[in-house]
C-alpha cells in the first residue's frame, strides 16, 4: 500500500516544504484576498507539469494524470489567515502585517500538499488515475468551498481527502474516526424592539436590555431541555448590543450566536425554538422580536471506507502507533460541501508539542506549528492517493 519512492521524495524536500511555509506564514491573506498566495501555488504546480487553471477569484485546481487510466482522488488544502495579530514576537517569519497571521495552520496545508504534488509527480507513470489538488481559498468565512464546488473542484472526482494540522493532539499523530469530525456550523442573529425611555420613569417603557438578558438566559434551555441529550449540540450567545447611555433605557437590543450540532434533524429543531424563544420572551415584556439564521458549513461526517483507508495508510507509513482516537470537535469546516458531493474523509494531524510551544489553540496569536509534523501531513496526503487509486 505505501510507495517507497513517495516516502523518499517527502523526506528529500522536506527542507523546501518548510521554507515554502515559513514564507507563506511571513504573508498572510486573509479570506477572499489570496492572490499573492495563489498565484505562488499556480506558478509551482505549473513548474512541476501539473496542468492547472485558476478559480474566480482566488483559487487553484491542478490535475496530474497518471500513465494509466483509472479514478480520480482529490485532496484539499485551504490558503486563507485570519485577522489575528501575532504574539510570537522572536519567531524569524512571522507575519510582516499587523493584524493578520496564519493562526489556524492554512499556511502549512497549503505547503504539505504543494510537497504532495511534487512527491506524486515522481510516481506519475505508475498512477492509475489522477490526483485533483484543490487549493481553496475562504475556509475561515466558510464560503471557499463551495464556490470551488460551483466552480467544478469535484466533477468527475471519485474521492476526497482533507488534512487539518491540530495542535490539540501530539505531533505526528494521525486521526481520522468514521463519522461525525466537525459539526455544522450556523450564524444567529435576533433584533428585539422595545420602547426607549427616561432611566427615571421605567413604568413609561419596554426595556430591550431586559427582554435580551432574559432570552440569553432562557435560550440554553433549548439544549438542555427539547434536545435529546445524546445528540451533541451547543448554542452559544457571542455578542450583544444594548443601550446608549447609563439613564436611558434602550429601545434596542442586538444578539448574536452560534449553533453547533451534528445532526439535520436537531439543526432544524434549534433554528425553530430559536424564534419561538425570541418570540414569546419579547411579548412577555410588550416587545418584539426578528430572528435571521444564517446557515454555514454542514457537519464533516467521514465515510467509513475512506477512514479506514486513512488509518491503514497512517499505520503501514508512520506505525501503528501513531494513528490516535479523537473526538468529534463542535468547530466548523466547510470541507463538508465536498463531502455532500462525492464520499471520503477529513484527517487531523498532531502539531501539539509543548517543548516547541506549538500547542496553543488554534486562532490565538500565538499559535504555532511543530514544522517536523509536517512531514507527516504531507506524506498522508500523497499516500492516501497513491493507495486509493491502487486499491
Amino acid at each position: 500500500m505505501i510507495n517507497e519512492t513517495i516516502k523518499n521524495a517527502i523526506q528529500e524536500n522536506s527542507e523546501e516544504m518548510v521554507a515554502i511555509r515559513r514564507k507563506l506564514h511571513s504573508e498572510p491573506e486573509l479570506s477572499w484576498e489570496e492572490y499573492e498566495t495563489s498565484q505562488f501555488v499556480f506558478n509551482y504546480l505549473t513548474e512541476l507539469g501539473i496542468e492547472c487553471r485558476k478559480t474566480e477569484p482566488t483559487g487553484v485546481i491542478g490535475t496530474l494524470k497518471g500513465g494509466k487510466e483509472g479514478k480520480t482522488v482529490a485532496l484539499r488544502a485551504d490558503m486563507d489567515a485570519l485577522s489575528v495579530e501575532e504574539l510570537n514576537v522572536d519567531l524569524p517569519y512571522k507575519s510582516v502585517t499587523s493584524g493578520k497571521m496564519h493562526a489556524c495552520g492554512h499556511d502549512a496545508h497549503t505547503s504539505m500538499l504543494l510537497a504532495a504534488a511534487k512527491a506524486l509527480v515522481g510516481v506519475k507513470d505508475q498512477l492509475p488515475g489522477s490526483v485533483r489538488f484543490i487549493f481553496q481559498p475562504a475556509e475561515e468565512v466558510a464560503t471557499g468551498a463551495k464556490a470551488m464546488v460551483e466552480q467544478g473542484a469535484v466533477e468527475g472526482v471519485d474521492d476526497v481527502f482533507g488534512i487539518h494540522i491540530w495542535s490539540q493532539i501530539p505531533s505526528h499523530s494521525v486521526a481520522c474516526n468514521p463519522g461525525p469530525s466537525f459539526a455544522s456550523a450556523d450564524i444567529f442573529k435576533v433584533h428585539f424592539k422595545g420602547r426607549g425611555g427616561h432611566g427615571a420613569i421605567p413604568q413609561n417603557s419596554i426595556d430591550a436590555a431586559i427582554i435580551a438578558s432574559s432570552f440569553v438566559m432562557n435560550v440554553q434551555s433549548v439544549v438542555s431541555r427539547t434536545i435529546d441529550p445524546q445528540q451533541p449540540a451547543v448554542v452559544t450567545v457571542g455578542k450583544m448590543v444594548v443601550g446608549t447611555r447609563f439613564n436611558i433605557i434602550a429601545e434596542n437590543a442586538e444578539i448574536e450566536g452560534t449553533v453547533r450540532c451534528f445532526d439535520a434533524e436537531t439543526r432544524d429543531h434549534i433554528e425553530k425554538q430559536l424564534k419561538v424563544y425570541a418570540d414569546n420572551t419579547a411579548e412577555i415584556f410588550g416587545g418584539t422580536a426578528t430572528v435571521e439564521y444564517i446557515r454555514g458549513t454542514q457537519a464533516v461526517i467521514n465515510g467509513e471506507e475512506s477512514s479506514e483507508l486513512v488509518r491503514q495508510v497512517a499505520a503501514e507509513a508512520f506505525g501503528e502507533n501513531v494513528v490516535y482516537d479523537e473526538k468529534p470537535t463542535m468547530g466548523g469546516e466547510d470541507f463538508s460541501f465536498y463531502l455532500d458531493e462525492v464520499p471520503g474523509s477529513f484527517a487531523l494531524v498532531g502539531s501539539g508539542n509543548a517543548e516547541k510551544d506549538t500547542q496553543w489553540a488554534h486562532h490565538h496569536g500565538k499559535f504555532n506549528v511543530d514544522e517536523e509534523a509536517m512531514a507527516t501531513g504531507a506524506e498522508l496526503y500523497a499516500q492516501y492517493a497513491w493507495a486509493y487509486l491502487n486499491k
